[in-house]
């Protein structure tokens, strides 16, 4: 079977599996939702398994795992109508069967050049974003208390973090001291935020953003970095977005 039919069968697996979700008892939702996950592993990895090598298994299937799991919790926030549940499965499909031939050009990148690099680290920067957005969303929809929630938000941005920078250093025997230590320090950061967010009456959805947008600037200027390709121009350009996100997030904030 060829690379890409694996890829829909696993896609397409991965979808029923989260649309079948939804007929097993709230009580076991979240046992489901792991089990998910490890299933992913599993298919995620034998899709793959012919340029994975050493520690890919690990830094290749890290947000192949880590996406059906967060699209699985966001799932069951949406309104019980099935139109909408309908939406979210069909673009999980295609996200999913996207973030498949991202790790595979990846993998094969980690051996050889390949032109489709930059197109791969721009789809797996877009759903690296978009899975944290389905974390914090789930996270801060518990109302948990303010170490609660730095607690959970940092664990939860240190393997997005992590497996989004190996992928601008894409080794395949090893994994960089700075790239454990940038994932540390910006997951920390991020969590701290978590915690300061906790102490403002925002919404669940306008505090996801805010974090969202914070580990974009992040992790956005911890990429250009590691490529070595960080301009003041660049730096200037993050760091803009992000006091803008800041500022519309307090003016949006109902304080009274």
């Amino acid at each position: 079977m060829s690379k890409r039919k694996r890829f829909v069968l696993v896609s397409l697996l991965l979808t029923l599996g989260l649309f079948g979700i939804q007929f097993i008892r709230v009580d076991y939702r979240y046992q489901a939702i792991l089990l998910l996950g490890g299933l992913a592993y599993v298919f995620c990895g034998w899709a793959l398994s012919e340029d994975l090598h050493k520690i890919e298994w690990l830094t290749a299937l890290t947000l192949p795992v880590i996406y059906p799991v967060s699209v699985g919790l966001f799932y069951f926030l949406l309104p019980e109508r099935m139109l909408s549940r309908l939406i979210i499965l069909g673009i999980f499909g295609v996200g999913m069967y996207a973030l498949l031939l991202t790790e595979n050009i990846f993998t094969v990148a980690a051996i050889r050049t390949i032109q489709l690099l930059r197109a791969a680290r721009a789809v797996g920067f877009l759903l690296t974003l978009v899975t944290a957005f389905f974390l914090f969303d789930t996270i801060w929809s518990f109302r948990l208390p303010f170490y609660a929630n730095a607690i959970l938000v940092g664990l939860a941005s240190v393997p997005l973090i992590f497996q989004a920078l190996w992928s601008v250093e894409l080794t395949e025997d090893r994994i960089e001291r700075r790239t454990v230590v940038y994932s540390l320090c910006l997951s920390l950061a991020i969590g701290e935020l978590a915690l300061a967010l906790s102490f403002w009456p925002v919404t669940v959805s306008v505090g996801s953003l805010f974090l969202v947008t914070m580990a974009y600037v992040g992790l956005g200027i911890s990429q250009y970095h590691f490529s070595g390709r960080l301009f003041r121009r660049t730096l200037y350009e993050y760091l803009g977005v992000g006091m803008i996100v800041l500022l519309t997030t307090y003016l949006v904030t109902k304080w009274g």
